[in-house]
C-alpha cells in the first residue's frame, strides 16, 4: 500500500499542526483510504466556515461527494462529535 501524503492548503479554516495532533488518533488512515484524513477534515471545516454549497468545494480539496460522504459517515457514527469535544476540551 502506498502511503498517503498530506498536501496542505492555505485556508484560515485549516487545522494547525497542534489541532491535528489532538484529533489524528480518531482518524487513522486505512488501506482503502485515497485521501489524507486531515485533508478531508480541512475540507469540511472550509465548507462550514464559509457556508458554501457542497458542489462549490475548491478544487484543491477532494471532490465534493467524497468530502460529503466522509462528513456524514463521521457525523452519523458520532466521530464528528468526539472530534469537536476534543478540540473544545483542549482549547478551553
Amino acid at each position: 500500500m502506498e502511503k498517503i501524503i498530506f498536501k496542505p492548503t492555505n485556508y484560515p479554516s485549516d487545522l494547525t499542526d497542534a489541532q491535528w495532533s489532538l484529533i489524528e488518533g480518531y482518524l487513522p488512515q486505512d488501506e482503502n483510504s485515497t485521501h489524507h484524513k486531515r485533508t478531508l477534515v480541512n475540507a469540511v471545516l472550509y465548507l462550514l466556515s464559509n457556508g458554501i454549497k457542497w458542489r462549490d468545494m475548491p478544487h484543491d480539496f477532494p471532490i465534493w461527494s467524497t468530502v460529503h460522504s466522509f462528513y456524514y459517515r463521521a457525523r452519523e457514527s458520532g466521530l464528528w462529535h468526539k472530534i469537536q469535544e476534543e478540540m473544545v476540551k483542549k482549547n478551553a
